[in-house]
């Protein structure tokens, strides 16, 4: 091949039209491909680069004897050595459509990345523009905005690399409608003067939260020697953001009382010691003994009067003196037993123990106080780096009415610092300073959607990259490090229920939502600085609409619930025009909680639905970095739905017999189904069993917050093998009825999906011989590890006619991947009575 064979464009136009079944005797009839008159400059060339002809695709394509490598576009002039370069970083430019070659002068150098930059500062993706005709003014907001790799981003995805992000911001399964317009009226309000989120302060933020945490644990574990209760923490930064008016956005800083009644609430139920459900009568024994050399050495430790230790000690000799000489006792015994000892001793332990409690939720106040001044001089210096003021003079507010818009900041935001993103499978992962958060690929391309719509200040997308890490930066702060812990906050309805209420009563808008989890593009969030940028109308309690339908599914916390029934009452009271709040919060009955209670006293309340534990689902706090099975999980009690509604919205929308009949139908398409295939049977019992631990101990259908701790456990559901009502008794001043149990081991489930049947039961096997479950003659038993012996297979035989477990089930099998069923068989507990092994209908922690 020579560079000197360039032919007439007429000559290249019939070579490229030349058909491979033509007869051409001058046409090789070997499977080498056809070489075509060359038109490519001396450099690919000298490249080993040659343009031939595809007999398959009927069109040219690019090929270099060299590397070996195939391309159907022209190769890049001066295309980089994919040895040395493999990430393409030094290649030139490409050229456009149009065949010209962008310029320095033009136009900026491409970006191979998605984290790198089209303009000056870093972080820029291209915004496709939508040109609307007229007054630019009056330009409507686009229903459906254009998605890269269309004719509007042709420019942009002319690279594999580009062709490769448009490919990333177009989601594959969608778990939202950005479509539907809000019908949701206020009342036109100012900039909020809040300061715009900035990578450097987000990460400090997250460094001081991360340390008062730990400042956390260690007063629990030095001063009352306890862990600190599951998720208090994300409880106290909930319930203080209720009373809180300071100026960050999560810490508190300027609360009434110092003390909180939610941190305070919870610690003390957990002292002396914390309570577990059980389930034999060994546990039973031991976490009496327990409770009572824990209440003994706390009274004899603390300033307490006379009277106190007198009371406390007597009742801790007669129980140990009662252990040592009563060892016929129950299960039943023993858990009456406790309960005795926690009435007597437990008023005296509290009055104890109430200073030094008291003394940790202030103690971590304070020190909130003063990383809260920390943050706010970064982020001041900050500004003043930049010459940007942080004291704005109010602009005047028109007193109109208009449909809800998303917080804007009076403001300006500074330049930020550039982020890093690359992707992991179908994650994408965002890094500030080697920080690095995740998104899935779907919710990524949500966050890009949801802020084209609502930003208005990067018509470029120059500082999309950097806010998306400090929003996934601070909801990750917000919920904590550990595993589960704090996605309640953002769990949610499932897509039909939300289809159903959009259909049958208009509504339009998520009063407790975020970015990630929202459903309607128009949703109330508990961050206005972070989440503006993506559509958030600011905090549910700051927001105040005329008219419209609302969806609302609070955290689970009590002091908050009541906050939301309080400002829905105010609102539906001084509106007259169609106001509609369909409510959705546990029921819970043991005792009620007040924002149940007001809610179905209020003379708005115009119907109200039980829907039944298990017979329901929510979709994931975590459904933006969870796993495909994992994004729905059963409620493991029942959820109250409330219409609360004025004159005319009842009118409007009334809640009316087959209108509430098709939104419970609503509910029987499983999420889980459409987003699982049955091989996942296995995995989503291990989630439905996990997440059973999770809501059961934090009164929550989807891990939700909570913040009444004598309320948290044994109120809502007694534990396994007590007799009714003794374990509500017993356990009613806890805050999580599963985890380890005394002796350090874990209480396995019964998953919901399991087949096996519960040991007690109509359709268990008799025990003595297995019950036909013996196997045949010949028959090869389970091996777990090396061969298995003729012995060890004679005393399995033996085993399972003796009455133990039956011969081929080896010891911990699970069901269907859920709870390993335990040894010997129908056995239940030893010395006691014969109860269930595990839960039949509920995950038991």
């Amino acid at each position: 091949m020579a560079n000197e064979n360039h032919g007439s464009p007429a000559e290249e136009a019939s070579l490229m039209s030349h058909s491979p079944g033509t007869s051409n005797q001058n046409q090789p009839s070997s499977p080498k491909p056809m070489r075509l008159v060359q038109d490519l400059p001396d450099e690919l060339v000298q490249a080993g680069w040659e343009k031939c002809w595809s007999k398959r695709e009927n069109r040219p394509y690019y090929f270099n004897r060299f590397t070996n490598q195939s391309l159907w576009e022209m190769p890049v002039l001066g295309q980089h050595d994919v040895i040395s370069d493999p990430l393409g970083l030094n290649a030139a430019p490409m050229p456009l459509e149009g065949g010209m070659v962008e310029t320095s002068l033009d136009s900026k150098q491409r970006k191979r990345r998605f984290s790198e930059e089209v303009a000056p500062s870093g972080n820029s993706v291209k915004k496709p523009k939508v040109d609307v005709p007229g007054n630019p003014a009056a330009q409507p907001v686009p229903i459906s905005p254009s998605i890269p790799g269309t004719s509007v981003l042709k420019a942009w995805c002319v690279s594999p690399e580009d062709k490769q992000q448009a490919a990333l911001l177009r989601p594959t399964e969608v778990y939202w409608d950005l479509d539907i317009q809000t019908n949701a009226v206020i009342k036109q309000r100012a900039p909020s003067e809040v300061l715009s989120p900035h990578p450097e302060v987000e990460l400090l933020r997250s460094q001081l939260i991360l340390k008062l945490r730990q400042h956390y644990r260690e007063l629990c574990q030095q001063r009352e020697g306890i862990d600190p209760p599951r998720e208090s923490f994300n409880r106290w930064m909930l319930e203080r953001k209720v009373v809180d008016k300071g100026t960050d956005p999560l810490l508190p800083s300027d609360c009434e009382p110092v003390v909180s009644p939610s941190m305070f609430r919870e610690i003390m139920n957990d002292i002396p010691i914390r309570l577990s459900r059980i389930k034999f009568r060994e546990e039973a024994k031991r976490l009496l003994f327990k409770y009572a050399e824990a209440a003994k050495r706390l009274i004899e430790s603390r300033s307490a009067s006379p009277d106190s230790r007198k009371v406390v000690k007597w009742n801790v000799e007669d129980t140990f003196s009662w252990l040592r000489r009563d060892h016929s006792a129950s299960k039943e015994d023993y858990m009456d037993r406790l309960e005795h000892l926690r009435k007597q001793c437990g008023p005296h332990v509290s009055a104890a123990a109430k200073d030094s409690v008291e003394g940790i939720c202030s103690k971590i106040y304070y020190i909130s106080l003063e990383y809260v001044k920390r943050i706010r001089e970064k982020h001041l210096a900050i500004l003043k780096e930049n010459n940007i003021s942080a004291e704005v003079e109010a602009p005047e507010v028109q007193d109109r009415l208009v449909y809800c818009y998303p917080v804007r900041l009076a403001i300006p935001s500074p330049p930020l610092p550039s982020v890093e993103m690359h992707m992991e499978n179908n994650v994408a992962c965002v890094r500030y300073k080697g920080e690095m958060v995740k998104v899935s690929r779907n919710y990524f391309s949500k966050l890009w959607l949801l802020y084209r719509y609502s930003c208005i200040d990067d018509s470029g997308f120059e500082k999309f990259l950097p806010r998306v890490w400090c929003l996934l930066r601070r909801y990750q702060m917000m919920f904590g490090v550990g595993l589960y812990e704090g996605t309640g906050l953002q769990g949610a309805l499932p897509v039909h229920v939300f289809e159903a209420l959009h259909k049958l009563f208009g509504v339009s808008f998520e009063c407790f939502a975020s970015p990630l989890n929202c459903y309607f593009k128009q949703y109330c969030s508990a961050f206005l600085d972070t989440d503006g940028y993506f559509g958030s109308r600011g905090p549910c309690l700051d927001f105040f609409p005329i008219s419209g339908s609302f969806e609302a599914n609070p955290p689970f916390c009590e002091e908050l619930m009541d906050a939301m029934v309080s400002h829905f009452e105010k609102l539906l009271e001084s509106s007259s025009e169609p106001l509609s709040f369909i409510v959705f919060i546990p029921e819970w009955r043991d005792p009620p909680t007040p924002a149940l209670t007001r809610m179905e006293q209020s003379k708005f309340k115009r119907h109200q639905l039980i829907l039944s534990a298990f017979d329901h689902e929510y979709r994931s706090g975590s459904q933006h970095v969870c796993k495909k099975e994992e994004m729905y999980y059963k409620a493991v009690h029942n959820t109250a739905v409330l219409f609360l509604q004025n004159s005319a919205g009842f009118a409007k929308w009334e809640p009316t017999p087959e209108r509430l009949q098709e939104l419970v139908a609503a509910y029987k398409h499983s999420g889980r189904t459409l987003s699982s295939s049955s091989s996942s049977s296995s995995s989503s019992c291990d989630k439905e069993r996990e997440l059973g631990r999770e809501q059961s101990g934090s009164r929550e259908p989807n891990c939700q917050l909570r913040c009444r701790g004598e309320r948290q456990q044994g109120r809502r559901r007694r534990p396994r093998g007590g007799s009714p009502g003794q374990a509500e008794r017993l356990l009613a001043a806890q805050h999580r009825p599963g985890g380890l149990l005394p002796g350090g081991s874990t209480a396995p489930p019964r998953p919901a999906n399991c087949t096996l049947p519960a040991p007690g039961s109509a359709t268990e096997p008799p025990a003595g011989r297995g019950a036909g479950l013996q196997p045949r003659r010949g028959a090869r038993e389970p091996r777990v590890g090396g061969r298995t012996s003729a012995r060890a297979r004679r005393e399995a035989r033996k085993e399972g006619a003796a009455g133990g477990r039956p011969e081929g089930r080896p010891e911990g099998r699970a069901c269907h991947g859920g709870a390993p069923a335990p040894a010997g068989g129908a056995r239940a507990e030893r010395g006691g009575s014969r109860g269930r092994t595990g839960p039949s209908a509920a995950p038991c922690p």
